[in-house]
């Protein structure tokens, strides 16, 4: 997508708020790789899926700033919560303070640690699932999921494009790359799901468990 298209579809769409867009900028500012963050065409796009779908308990995997958390958060409806796991425990003086004071707050259980060894532990059957971290254990997390998903809960994949690496030979060696292939491959022949990538940023796959 050129970038005078992308600028349009911004300015047609739910504005950004100003506390996500405050917090796009301190993540772009203070931490590395900024752009991982969700931004504001896709963080819409959660909010509205999470609107339409109307799950009430969202995990998350792999939180980074908090701004894809938020969104789902705002989707939600009351009583409803995002648990949401960062494994990266060096983010968590960034991100705690973003979460705990935005205004879905209460709408939002952040946790540092690895979501496939401790998501399960919760004890809780998930609506929906945002697999948005480390890409070499994509097919894990996801494995990790599926028996925790209910039956026609949804998951949400992120970067299944991976800005184009996916169809990039120069790319074949890439652990990050490969992840997301195997992740690609594994989901198109899960017989459990029935799946669609959107061409949105890097790829967003919609899985749906049957």
């Amino acid at each position: 997508m050129n970038w005078e298209l992308e600028e349009y579809i911004l300015q047609h769409i739910e504005p950004e708020p100003d506390y996500l867009y405050n917090l796009w900028r301190a993540t772009n500012v203070h931490m590395l790789h900024g752009r991982m963050a969700s931004g504001h065409l896709q963080g819409r796009l959660l909010k509205m899926l999470v609107t339409m779908i109307r799950p009430r308990n969202i995990l998350e995997v792999g939180t980074f700033s908090g701004y894809s958390a938020i969104c789902l958060a705002e989707g939600l409806e009351e009583g409803g919560k995002v648990y949401t796991f960062e494994i990266n425990d060096e983010q968590e003086d960034f991100t705690r303070p973003w979460i705990e004071q935005s205004p879905v707050a209460e709408k939002i259980d952040f946790h540092i640690g690895d979501a496939i060894q401790e998501a399960p532990k919760l004890g809780i059957t998930f609506d929906m699932a945002f697999i948005d971290g480390d890409k070499r254990t994509y097919v894990e997390t996801y494995e990790m999921v599926i028996p925790i998903l209910r039956h026609g809960g949804f998951i949400l994949a992120d970067n299944t494009l991976w800005d184009g690496h996916v169809t990039d030979a120069s790319y074949d060696k890439d652990k990050q790359t490969q992840g997301v292939r195997q992740f690609n491959d594994h989901i198109k022949h899960d017989a459990r799901v029935e799946q669609v990538i959107l061409p949105i940023r890097d790829g967003l796959t919609i899985i749906r468990k049957k």
